[in-house]
């Protein structure tokens, strides 16, 4: 039942009971019966709860009950649907770093779901906008202006938000999982996938209309069936936290695509959602990720926990930053009208406050718990990490996470750098950790457009990044090998262009990366020249078999496998269109990189040997054995030397791979014994000729992936000890087989 609304009534109506309720759970929580309210703010005076009407008029309780700063209240009338929100009075000192403005209606840091949108009013803001200090004005502040400076630290208009901000909405926490389980995966069994719910689907043909772009379009049997016909066993989703667009972007006629501009931390997007219903967005989401775990396919998020969507001293008070900004920001020490900007978006969130801890914390055990997702990619990782000023591997947010029961046992996955001093940290997470490992990214990169002298590291990417991951006790999964992915050129931009060509994002091309050790194989963009269209695919295949055939836990970016092309534009984040979205018909057009993409996983699901748990060690495999579990050759056969690693030729190699040497039991403590590979790599622009092993090692290999040809697979025998012919730019994998 929906309470009666009197607009802007300061006082409860007798109409609605109010009970004292918890301090916990904080949010609203419905439990068949009725709504416990609770919120966090230790410098609030005063919180009202404000319960909106369908007609938009407000309904505001004084919330009477405050247990540790949290305030709350139980109302039994309050049932799923009920839209809300909170008013916070409080101190407005931004010089000591208090935003307290109860003129502002505030979304629940806790909220499961909103409604409405931001329509960009100047009651957003605490402070009279520049151009004019009446409500009519639709300006929007910017970050350079000293006069919205100014006034952001004197008194303020006092504006009512209600009307042109979102609301929170209560919603129905029951759901039937029936018989769904996480997958649980091992790392080196995992093949990632990374996605963006609407840009799968908004064009899908097989998926109707009315479910392009949604969380129950992304779960269509089409979309799931290419996805596990692929070899994926996780998709990686990005940003589905409910999030806001810049108004700087809408003024522009674009959006924030990406998503990276979170304001509700346990909400699912709700534009994602196939139903109008706000609070349907909830069961929609779970009944996607019931769908990828019948597939046997887990699910993880994109998760940005380093900053919100209020941006810096300039921005709109919607949530925290009215309830109480100290707390959930981290704030210049000795400027408190600033924010600390370790992201590049204009705050960063306060990992040292216990409540924004617990709110991270929370947050994780939401989604793994109640909406039964298998793990997390961190975005900024290194941002949670900072203690004090430098990124500090012991914080508390790490002690969190390792003592946590839950959040403990799911995939962890950092971005390990941010934009601060000293963020660049690949290597340095925690024992729990994996990283998105950039070392893997550059290398690969570099070694398939011919830099010099890149063979030592190449190997050691190769070979899962023992020198980074092995001294915390970590094993090869713990590298997310990636060669692309959403920030940056798509694989075949990546083969098709020299720069960045980011015009459409209205920044006259100064955003994005410009050092994107990208190589154009003689062609910037677009060519019907044959020798180029053949070198770019040939340049495809080697970077999608080197991912998959390396050690550690492989990432794909979406659409990679049919060469999707975002026309040079290396950062999207607010293409909302066909430029971002997948264009499915080229899983006809490039059907035969397709067919390659799928060949390549499958050898390496098929033979450990590539996906070992453990890493390589270089030495005998057993007592009085001369073969090793891996060498390394020269295209002769000779076992490689200090020169031949240092040679400034630095092109070609190859790496044998002995399948009886793969040291660790599998799960049922059982010796792993797998076929012995030989992987030839030549990145010269000439074919180089590779000697195969003999003797002990072989007496007859067959090629097993071959990337002169477009689906990778050809029936060839080679007597061991003979030379093969290795294309030019190519690779070779080949298998004993006798």
């Amino acid at each position: 039942m929906q309470p009666s609304a009197t607009d802007n009534s300061e006082e409860t109506p007798e109409t609605i009971p109010v009970w004292p309720g918890s301090a916990y759970p904080l949010g609203a929580t419905y439990d068949g019966a009725g709504t416990n309210f609770a919120l966090f703010s230790e410098i609030a005076e005063k919180v009202e709860l404000c319960l909106i009407s369908r007609e938009g008029t407000e309904t505001r309780i004084p919330l009477e009950e405050v247990d540790g700063y949290v305030w709350h209240a139980y109302l039994p009338t309050v049932s799923p649907g009920q839209r809300y929100g909170y008013r916070v009075h409080g101190p407005y000192d931004p010089e000591n770093g208090h935003r307290c403005d109860p003129s502002k209606l505030l979304l629940d840091p806790y909220g499961k779901a909103f409604d409405g949108d931001f329509d960009g009013d100047p009651s957003l803001f605490s402070y009279a906008l520049p151009s004019s200090g009446d409500a009519e004005s639709d300006a929007t502040p910017a970050d350079d202006d000293e006069s919205a400076t100014e006034a952001a630290g004197s008194d303020f208009p006092q504006l009512d938000s209600l009307g042109h901000t979102m609301t929170t909405v209560v919603i129905n926490p029951f759901f039937d999982w029936a018989n769904d389980r996480h997958p649980r995966r091992p790392y080196n069994e995992t093949v990632i996938y990374e996605a963006h719910v609407k840009g799968m689907t908004a064009t899908h043909p097989d998926v109707p209309e009315y479910l392009r772009g949604t969380y129950a379009g992304l779960a269509h049997p089409a979309v799931i069936d290419h996805l596990h016909d692929l070899g994926v066993t996780a998709i990686e989703l990005m940003p589905v936290h409910q999030f806001m667009h810049d108004q700087v972007l809408l003024d522009q006629g674009l959006r924030n695509y990406w998503g990276y501009n979170t304001f509700g931390f346990f909400a699912p997007h709700a534009e994602y959602s196939s139903s109008s219903k706000p609070s349907e967005a909830v069961a929609e989401f779970k009944a996607m990720v019931r769908a990828f775990h019948e597939a046997g396919i887990e699910v993880i998020l994109d998760v940005v926990y380093n900053h919100t969507a209020e941006g810096n001293h300039l921005g709109p008070t919607i949530s925290f930053r009215g309830i109480d900004n100290a707390a959930y920001y981290r704030l210049v020490d000795d400027d408190k009208t600033h924010y600390m900007d370790y992201t590049g978006t204009g705050n960063s969130l306060n990992a040292r406050h216990p409540h924004t801890l617990q709110l991270i914390m929370d947050s994780l055990r939401y989604w793994v718990t109640e909406m039964h997702v298998d793990g997390f990619r961190f975005d900024l990782a290194s941002t949670l990490a900072r203690e004090l000023h430098d990124v500090d591997r012991l914080s508390a947010f790490f002690d969190l996470v390792q003592q946590d029961p839950v959040v403990s046992q799911v995939k962890l996955i950092a971005e390990p750098w941010d934009i601060g001093e000293g963020g660049y940290q690949v290597g340095n997470f925690p024992s729990l950790w994996t990283e998105w490992n950039g070392k893997y990214r550059d290398t690969v990169r570099d070694y398939w457009r011919s830099e010099p002298s890149t063979l030592g590291e190449f190997a050691s990417r190769l070979t899962g990044s023992s020198d980074l991951y092995e001294d915390t006790g970590r094993r090869p999964g713990a590298s997310i090998n990636f060669v692309t992915a959403h920030d940056g050129f798509t694989l075949a931009d990546l083969v098709s262009y020299n720069d960045k060509h980011n015009e459409a994002n209205g920044e006259d091309n100064r955003d994005g990366e410009s050092h994107n050790r990208s190589w154009n194989c003689g062609v910037e963009g677009p060519t019907d020249d044959p020798e180029v269209l053949a070198l770019r695919g040939r340049q495809q295949r080697n970077i999608l078999a080197t991912l998959v055939l390396s050690q550690g836990t492989p990432m794909l970016a979406h659409g990679d496998e049919m060469g999707r092309s975002q026309h040079g534009n290396n950062n999207v984040y607010c293409q909302d269109n066909d430029l971002s979205w997948m264009d499915w018909s080229l899983a006809e057009t490039n059907a035969d990189l397709v067919s390659f993409t799928r060949n390549v996983i499958a050898l390496r699901t098929e033979h450990p040997v590539f996906r070992r748990r453990r890493f390589f060690e270089g030495r005998p495999i057993r007592s009085g054995a001369q073969s090793r579990d891996i060498a390394w050759l020269t295209p002769s056969g000779d076992e490689m030397t200090p020169e031949d690693w240092d040679s400034g030729f630095g092109k070609s190699l190859a790496v044998f791979l002995n399948g009886e040497g793969i040291p660790e039991p599998d799960q049922r403590g059982q010796r792993v014994v797998d076929d012995s590979f030989l992987l030839c790599f030549n990145a010269h622009h000439e074919p180089l000729d590779f000697v195969t092993p003999d003797g002990a090692h072989a007496d007859e290999w067959s090629v097993a992936i071959d990337t002169e040809i477009p689906d990778g697979l050809r029936e060839c025998t080679i007597t061991a000890g003979k030379p093969v012919r290795v294309g030019a730019r190519s690779m070779l994998v080949l298998r004993r087989t006798a």
